[in-house]
């Protein structure tokens, strides 16, 4: 079975979740590897304790095996191998050969998400004003900065602006996100204003063709999004700040901003695109506790 130590009687069990996988699911070859590995791996650790049946684990003996993967091994391997576990017993629960106890529950290995620290209010500034605004292009790059930072929109969202989702009169942007979702998106007083010198000054000697995106590349063409990063980065050097300035960091700037001026959460929620609140907390590094004080100390029932 390709480990020193087989599982014995639970290999077959194994193989039928493997065969599954291939001839239901079209697994790759190099998953199925990678998910006997992981389970020959269980069925010998459970082997040990006498287990005869997945039918009969407990999740005492659930919870001993996740204990053994927290020593000696990567976490990104650790939560490898108990995902693998979880989806093959919920397999043969869905077949009503599962053990009675809970699946194993994943999150316990996963890597915190790796978060940008959010700018100051005046490094943000120097990072827009090294644009130079006399040429076409520094004004094309200070208006695809002003749309990240002061709308909130995605890097994508920005390069694939249509000159029709720009509302100028009402200061607003529509933007159809993740999944086909619309949001409209006010837009502060100042980012609107560059946004519209750009397209009086900058847009029209950028234009090769017939086009409707609001920021175009040197040569006329969509503004890609390694671009995006790259200029983004080019700037923030120029004004002195390192640490790898991106696009995702004015997002998240913006984000932090909003809610340090007070903003309510479920709106800055709306405003990102974000599915789930959660999101958006993780996203800006909240404790949950402060904006359960910030509402408490709003709402007239203490």
């Amino acid at each position: 079975m390709g480990m020193e130590e087989k599982a014995g009687p639970l290999s077959e069990a194994v193989e039928w979740f493997l065969d599954h996988l291939t001839a239901e699911k079209g697994v790759s070859a190099n998953t199925i590897v990678a998910y006997r590995n992981d389970l020959e791996l269980a069925g010998s650790f459970f082997s040990k304790l006498a287990i005869n049946s997945w039918s009969s684990l407990s999740e005492a003996e659930i919870v001993r095996y996740e204990a053994s993967l927290a020593v000696g091994i990567a976490r990104s391997t650790a939560q490898r191998r108990l995902s693998s576990l979880r989806s093959f017993l919920k397999f043969l629960k869905s077949r009503n050969v599962g053990p009675p106890a809970d699946l194993p529950g994943t999150g316990g290995f996963k890597r915190g998400r790796s978060l940008p620290k959010a700018l100051s209010l005046d490094q943000m500034l120097q990072v827009l004003d090294a644009a130079d605004p006399s040429t076409a292009f520094g004004l094309r790059d200070r208006a695809l900065m002003e749309l990240i930072y002061g709308a909130g929109l995605r890097v994508s969202e920005a390069v694939t602006l249509k000159m029709e989702e720009l509302d100028v009169e009402n200061a607003a942007i529509r933007i159809t996100g993740k999944r086909g979702k619309t949001r409209w998106i006010p837009v502060p007083e100042q980012t609107m204003a560059w946004v519209e010198r750009y397209l009086r000054d900058g847009r029209q000697s950028l234009v090769r063709s017939a086009t409707n995106l609001v920021l175009l590349s040197d040569r006329g063409l969509a503004l890609i999004r390694q671009t995006a990063y790259k200029k983004i980065e080019q700037y923030a050097l120029r004004a002195g700040i390192t640490g790898g300035v991106s696009p995702h960091v004015l997002r998240h700037t913006y984000a932090v901003h909003l809610l340090q001026g007070g903003a309510d959460l479920r709106a800055v929620q709306e405003l990102l695109g974000h599915e789930s609140i959660a999101t958006t907390q993780i996203y800006t590094q909240l404790d949950l506790d402060e904006v359960k004080k910030r509402y408490r100390a709003a709402h007239p029932r203490k």
